[in-house]
């Protein structure tokens, strides 16, 4: 069993009280524009109109060489925490995804990298978990390289 793994709620709320992002900064507040806007908490898209965070990301625990920095959009609000199995709404708009590999020590597991189709995403994760050195799955957009979420071992 695999789980898409949201960003931490912990992490969420501080940066929704204006707390640094990776660069530093306090995140930037938008207005939502309904089409790409995906919240990377509660893995849905935000409304057109609702008020946003633009922020810098280092998915990773500290910096390192393989501790990929990007963009991402966060509700500003308090929103719920994706949980559970189902694939999230954010993860059904694109026809396909950029997911690699992982280890331990947050270094990119060589080979498990690859653009994969929608439909076959998991499949292929799970696929990638059978190679024991991974520890996690990150899913990224496959034009723009920005972190979308991960994926665990349930």
């Amino acid at each position: 069993m695999l789980k898409i793994t949201a960003l931490a709620t912990d992490t969420t709320r501080a940066l929704q009280a204006g707390g640094p992002d990776a660069n530093g900064q306090t995140p930037e507040r938008s207005l939502s524009d309904g089409g790409g806007n995906p919240c990377r908490h509660c893995l849905r898209y935000i409304p057109k109109g609702a008020e946003m965070l633009i922020l810098a990301h280092r998915p990773f625990p500290a910096p390192q060489p393989y501790a990929e920095l990007g963009p991402i959009f966060l509700c500003a609000e308090g929103c719920p925490r994706h949980d559970g199995e189902e694939m999230p709404e954010v993860l059904q708009g694109s026809p396909d995804y950029l997911i690699k590999g992982y280890s331990a020590d947050d270094r990119i597991v060589y080979g498990t990298g690859m653009v994969v189709e929608r439909e076959h995403m998991m499949a292929q994760a799970k696929e990638i978990f059978t190679d024991p050195r991974v520890a996690y799955i990150h899913i990224r957009s496959a034009r723009n390289n920005c972190y979308q979420a991960r994926i665990d071992r349930g």
